[in-house]
């Protein structure tokens, strides 16, 4: 029984309004596919088990294996999810085809029998997908699954793609010319993953899971088995595994179900193998090392050194995987570790709070890849002492061990996961189609049930009835066995330790830290002192889109108020306030990232970090934090019952800030360590470095060194944060499953007893953030592979609502773009595996937005980015687009928001802002036409606008010790130095 909880997901935001989406299609009377199981038959997932099926659910199994599972859905209102799931990932392989699962993946797209060379994406997206989205797969270790989202679905369009895909699954062309042009492309992907990540893994995997299939079959393969293949050596692999008996199938959407089974039934059911299928490899247990002492049971550890990583650290036990019987009884067992490592976890966090030796530290429990069942203890220490952040670790753990935990902590973390399952069953009828397609061949892979969010709830429930501290102390210490303990450490210090060193101290006894338990506390917003004196209403009217409210306080405070009952369960709620990056003097610019980290967690009024957490025990609250170009805003996702305390929380972070030193310090403790990060790889350095150099030198922009976080103070941050919290207006929107009156109350009381705002300088309101004009390429270093680059280009666009559907109609131009890009860069060249093209428009300031294309890349090849990208721009200033290429651009784009602007949440980010500029309400009238409907010579003035005037802004990132010899266009080349 696959548990959503265990991992994060997004919930779709759906309902109709203001006729964007199209109807669903109404039902038709369809025969039962023969395949189906009968309601009488106990259906193939749920053999073996007695957890309570879902019964929107319809199961059914070809007379060739292929297993299959669909349901109705309509979230969104008129998709399809198809997942194909194929048994066999890179554990399937033997010595010889190292990265022939995932080249498989890639060979799928390129040419089957009904698609022709390279047509797949351009096929795909005609059909209104997008590509890497909407149409995608991925390959584990333990399986492939092909991926398509398809929207704007009827009963032909769900017939075409179905047969797609059978031809993609049933008959890939599997040449040699094939498999040459595609390798390249994969080459590419493995080196913009590799460097100094890829190593580290690679030797963690080695370590970790030592004499196991684990430890040398990374999924993407090495550079000599991927060149050694050839058409009848990739057929080979998949013949032995491309089969019906290894092939489940999942279609969950916005149609009849048996519609759904049929075209499983009509594409899928010839499907026929010859010879028996092999049998699947044993993936191995994990085993102490030869001749180990069974006292001594820390078996392989690895000493990683990279100089441009932090410090980090993982140790867990290893224990055999072993199929088990999908019962209630087992997923209370599973229940009952998820508690107890959620005690642990929120212990080793506050002792990190409180100042300790470690950064952060986590303890998880995890069945890996069917390899082994394993519990891991991560953590990065602050300093080069990983001695006394291990002890730290290993003392609160060791405390868990010895005594079971009070009955206050268990109804803590008891109740978090409750309202995590209550949440579920709440908000059912809008989870996505998407999650639930998911869901099932996730269950498969890892060989358990699936089951309805009722289900959860109810052995959650029973689970509760039954623990008791004792129970949790015996499955903690259970937790924390295995006769193979393993542990590998990265340093950037050689000198920090040795291997001996580091099983030495994983033996060295520990004392259970008789601090790591946090203290009682019964904290209630009813103690919470009042902001102020309750605001006045003194306007409260239509806004003029649907059934959205303006409210306006005596105080100044706008909100913008839309209450129904289509997402049950769900409440957005966000609050814009002050000037965004504007706010900042260039000699502030240290403390921005440091708010983004701090602020948040340094409190307000009377209550720390702590306090905080333990006051929203039990309900769904947040606390996201933003900074935007033009203002800053916090966000959430609560519900009807907790709302009025959400918007208190929003509203005394302004108005009774805490400034506790203790996020600060661990703020500039975690920019500390990543700062040496970014220089391992061409990336990292474009994280650090890109924003600053396209901005023109923008002090605001610039990532702080160490010397320049060292140099700042506890003080510093609250005199730069301060007046920003108390500055400018305020606008609240509430979008979502509420009651208007009850959250007008709550908003006097909060929002609208504030005290009045302090204004925004002028000065401050006209900074402008301007794109850097074209010139010489900028050119920084990194310190990773010697094969890696990356390299951008950008041309300035513009900003603000005055000709916002104008950036609508650039959004197509980008998209045009980027599909040639892609074509030029991976499908013509092998050069890079994702290029693209983006387009940034910011609404909130008037300047600042860019069209800009990146891709990763070998050195060799940047000059070649830098001449496709100019040649693309120039052509599109001579030669419109075709409509096939418009098509393929506006299908995707209409698509999307079609689907985005069936829910609360799209509104309100349309909306954001409009209380005070009406311009925003305006604007999203025609939205879908602006992105779906143009015309070449519309196109060709667009082009002709932004690339006819000048060249496009340049960067590169290449290895240290290499120089960029030429930079495409005649553009000459500055290099600037590393800091």
């Amino acid at each position: 029984m696959t548990d959503p909880l265990r991992a994060a997901r997004r919930f779709a935001f759906v309902f109709p309004l203001l006729l964007l989406v199209p109807q669903t299609l109404p039902a038709q009377e369809l025969e039962r596919p023969e395949s189906l199981q009968a309601e009488t038959e106990v259906p193939w997932i749920y053999e073996n088990s007695d957890v309570p099926q879902d019964e929107e659910w319809l199961f059914g199994e070809l007379e060739n294996g292929i297993r299959y599972g669909v349901r109705e859905n309509g979230v969104p209102p008129g998709q399809v999810s198809i997942r194909v799931r194929i048994d066999a990932g890179s554990l399937y392989e033997e010595d010889n085809e190292l990265g022939y699962a995932h080249l498989l993946e890639h060979l799928l797209f390129r040419e089957s029998k009904y698609l022709g060379r390279a047509e797949a994406i351009p096929t795909w997206q005609r059909l209104g997908a997008t590509f890497g989205s909407d149409t995608n797969a991925e390959t584990s270790p333990t399986h492939t699954v092909y991926k398509l989202d398809l929207p704007d679905v009827n009963a032909q369009k769900l017939d075409e793609s179905m047969r797609l895909i059978s031809g993609m699954i049933r008959e890939p062309v599997l040449s040699d010319a094939n498999v040459r042009a595609e390798v390249p492309i994969v080459l590419a992907e493995k080196r913009e993953r590799g460097g100094v990540g890829e190593r580290v893994s690679e030797r963690t995997l080695q370590t970790l899971f030592a004499g196991q299939r684990l430890a040398e079959r990374i999924t993407i393969g090495t550079e000599d088995s991927l060149n050694s293949a050839s058409g009848q050596s990739v057929g080979e692999f998949y013949n032995r595994w491309y089969r019906p008996e290894n092939t489940v199938i999942s279609v969950v959407g916005d149609l009849d179900p048996l519609l759904f089974a049929s075209m499983v039934e009509k594409y899928f059911s010839d499907w026929e193998v010859a010879g028996t299928p092999a049998e699947a490899p044993d993936f191995g247990d994990p085993v102490p090392p030869a001749n180990a002492d069974p006292a001594n049971p820390v078996g392989e550890v690895a000493v990683i050194v990279e100089p441009t990583l932090p410090r980090g650290f993982t140790y867990g036990y290893f224990r055999p995987w072993r199929q088990v019987d999908d019962t209630v009884v087992y997923n209370e067992g599973r229940l009952q570790e998820q508690l107890a490592l959620s005690l642990i976890n929120r212990r080793l966090e506050a002792r990190a709070r409180a100042g300790g030796s470690y950064l952060y530290a986590q303890a998880s429990e995890s069945k890996i890849s069917r390899s082994t069942h394993a519990t891991l203890v991560q953590f990065a220490p602050l300093t080069e002492d990983w001695e006394a952040a291990l002890e730290d670790v290993r003392g609160v753990i060791a405390d868990a061990l010895a005594n079971p935990p009070t009955q206050e902590e268990m109804d803590r973390e008891l109740a978090e996961m409750e309202v995590g399952y209550a949440n579920m069953v709440e908000q059912r009828s809008v989870l996505a189609g998407s999650n639930y397609a998911d869901d099932l061949v996730n269950a498969v892979d890892i060989r358990e049930a699936i089951a309805a969010p009722e289900t959860f709830l109810m052995v959650f429930n029973s689970m509760k009835a039954k623990a008791t501290p004792q129970t949790v102390l015996e499955e903690t210490r259970e937790l924390f066995e295995g006769e193979v303990i393993r542990a590998t450490y990265v340093t950037p210090e050689a000198s920090d330790v040795s291997e001996a060193a580091l099983k030495t101290a994983l033996l060295e006894p520990v004392d259970a830290a008789d601090n790591a338990r946090l203290a009682a506390q019964d904290i209630s917003f009813d103690d919470l002192p009042q902001i102020g004196t309750p605001g006045e209403v003194v306007a409260r009217e239509p806004h003029g889109i649907g059934n959205v409210e303006r409210i306006e306080f005596a105080n100044g405070v706008t909100a913008l108020l839309m209450a129904n009952t289509h997402e049950p369960g769900r409440v957005a709620v966000k609050v814009r306030f002050g000037a965004g990056l504007r706010a900042f003097d260039p000699e502030d610019a240290p403390y921005i990232d440091l708010g983004q980290s701090a602020l948040i967690q340094s409190g307000l009024g009377e209550l720390g970090q702590e306090e905080l957490d333990r006051i929203s025990t039990g309900r769904k609250m947040g606390f996201e934090f933003g900074i935007e170009e033009g203002t800053f805003t916090f966000g959430a996702q609560t519900r009807r019952q907790d709302l009025a305390d959400q918007l208190y929380l929003f509203a005394a972070k302004l108005g009774m800030p805490r400034w506790d030193p203790n996020p600060v310090a661990r703020a500039k403790a975690a920019a500390r360590l990543a700062y040496e990060s970014y220089a391992s790889s061409p990336g990292g350095v474009l994280n650090r470095d890109l924003e600053y150099y396209i901005y023109d030198e923008n002090p605001i922009f610039r990532t702080a060194s160490p010397q320049e976080l060292e140099n700042t103070s506890v003080e510093g941050f609250r005199e730069v944060w301060e007046p920003i919290l108390a500055q400018g207006p305020v606008e609240v929107l509430i979008f979502g499953d509420f009651d208007s009156e009850e959250a007008v109350q709550t908003l006097s009381r909060t929002f609208g007893a504030l005290p009045d705002r302090q204004p925004i300088a002028p000065a401050v309101l006209d900074r402008a953030i301007e794109i850097a004009p074209a010139g010489e390429t900028v050119v920084r270093y990194h310190k990773g592979e010697a094969n890696q680059a990356a390299a951008v280009i950008s041309w300035p666009t513009g900003g603000g609502m005055d000709e916002i559907r104008k950036s609508r109609q650039l959004a197509i131009l980008t998209e045009v773009f980027s599909n040639r890009l892609l074509d030029a860069m991976r499908e013509k060249a092998g050069a890079s595996y994702s290029p693209s093209v983006q387009l940034d428009w910011p609404t909130d300031v008037d300047s600042g937005g860019s069209i800009t294309g990146f891709a990763q890349l070998q050195p060799k090849d940047v000059p070649v980015f830098f001449a496709e990208a100019d040649r693309i721009a120039s052509e599109l200033t001579q030669t419109p687009p075709t409509p096939d290429e418009l098509a393929r651009a506006t299908e995707p784009l209409r698509n999307y928001y079609e689907r985005i602007s069936s829910g609360n949440y799209f509104y309100l980010l349309e909306l954001e802002g409009s209380t005070q500029d009406p311009r925003r309400m305006q604007a999203l009238r025609g939205l879908i036409n602006d992105y779906s409907q143009t015309t070449p010579e519309a196109m060709l003035a667009l082009a002709r606008e932004y690339f006819g005037g000048a060249d496009g802004w340049r960067m590169a990132v290449i290895p240290e010790g290499e120089q960029l010899a030429t930079a495409a266009g005649g553009a000459s080349v500055t290099a600037q130095s590393g800091r």
